[in-house]
């Protein structure tokens, strides 16, 4: 073959591969799909990067999806000045990255904790497998792996197709309705339009998910299925003691250095909220979290304005909501707790 033909081969092959990923680009779109970030180990400890900015500069966030859901980062950051470095992680205990946080000596900043109960006083260590997963991938990664996510980060912006999560093909199949074999629970999977995730790590509910009850629905299910399946029990007696010690551990630290420590509990609605109630009662736990600690914090059951949110699965804000509730979140701890800001925060 001359080399003609060669060139004549390789202008068809780009040209081929080209028109396939373009109609491929353009069919996940026509079907309601945009830009969604992997959420791993990368991007996260992109962001743990960030945690060191100086204390009237940044604001660090840690716990579970509803912190995740409920801060709006472009709220918060165009009212406080502040950065917000959003570090939760989805279905996890934050205690983890207190740790990790409370014995790195850069760090001296202002640090909100959102409390979950039933993943933060859990006594499994399967609430702590995805942020011990993202501490080790931050504490290893190699400038090889650190290129590649700068080069991922340009092509996910662009193509909707790279979401691994939605779109490639072992998320698919997981999304096959084939019933499960006698005696066999398979884990249950989130509908697509759930949550999308931006590269500063906000998740945020699709506006098709908080107008679709049969979607809401699907994942009442879900959460009823994890109610069912548990075999985690509240920490009690000794456990949640060493728990809140472990806790105090960490947040003296890093009010040794400086640093300020605040806990949050973000909204969730009846059933799950009731459930909650029964199982973490709010004197044992959350009470009990600033007793120990000396930390300030913010309960929503308080706030007259916050009890009105409505969570359309019971466990996170719709994007409104979320702006509304981080307004709200910024007054209460300008007006009522002391903190300051970047900037001036207006009345």
């Amino acid at each position: 073959m001359n080399s003609t033909s060669l060139a004549k081969a390789g202008i068809l092959t780009v040209v081929l591969v080209a028109a396939t990923v373009i109609s491929w680009e353009l069919y996940v779109r026509s079907k309601g799909y945009d830009a969604s970030y992997d959420d791993e180990g990368p991007l996260w400890s992109d962001k743990r990067r960030m945690a060191s900015e100086p204390i009237d500069r940044a604001t660090v966030f840690i716990g579970s999806s509803r912190i995740k859901f409920d801060l709006d980062i472009n709220t918060w950051e165009s009212i406080t000045g502040d950065h917000a470095v959003q570090l939760a992680c989805v279905g996890s205990t934050p205690i983890p990255v207190l740790e990790d946080l409370a014995n790195d000596p850069a760090f001296k900043g202002k640090l909100i904790v959102d409390v979950t109960e039933p993943l933060f006083f859990s006594t499994s260590g399967d609430n702590q497998w995805r942020p011990r997963k993202n501490l080790k991938y931050y504490k290893d990664e190699t400038p090889a792996q650190w290129a590649s996510f700068k080069l991922n980060r340009l092509l996910e912006s662009q193509f909707v197709f790279l979401d691994k999560d939605r779109l490639s093909l072992n998320a698919m199949l997981d999304r096959l309705q084939i019933p499960d074999r006698p005696g066999v629970r398979s884990f249950p999977i989130f509908p697509v339009d759930f949550g999308r995730v931006k590269f500063n790590r906000q998740e945020y509910m699709t506006e098709r998910f908080a107008a679709d009850t049969n979607l809401q629905n699907q994942v009442k299910g879900i959460w009823d299925f994890f109610r069912k399946n548990s075999k985690d029990p509240p920490a009690s007696g000794a456990k949640l003691d060493s728990l809140l010690n472990l806790v105090k551990t960490s947040v003296d630290k890093i009010k040794a250095r400086g640093g300020d420590v605040f806990f949050v509990r973000t909204p969730s609605s009846n059933p799950m909220l009731m459930g909650e109630s029964m199982g973490f009662p709010r004197d044992k736990y959350w009470e009990r979290i600033l007793a120990v600690t000396g930390c300030k914090g913010l309960h929503f059951a308080d706030y007259p304005e916050m009890t009105k949110f409505r969570c359309p699965e019971l466990s996170h804000l719709t994007q409104p909501d979320a702006v509304a509730f981080t307004k709200l979140f910024i007054r209460i701890l300008t007006e009522e707790k002391g903190w300051k800001f970047s900037k001036q925060v207006q009345p």
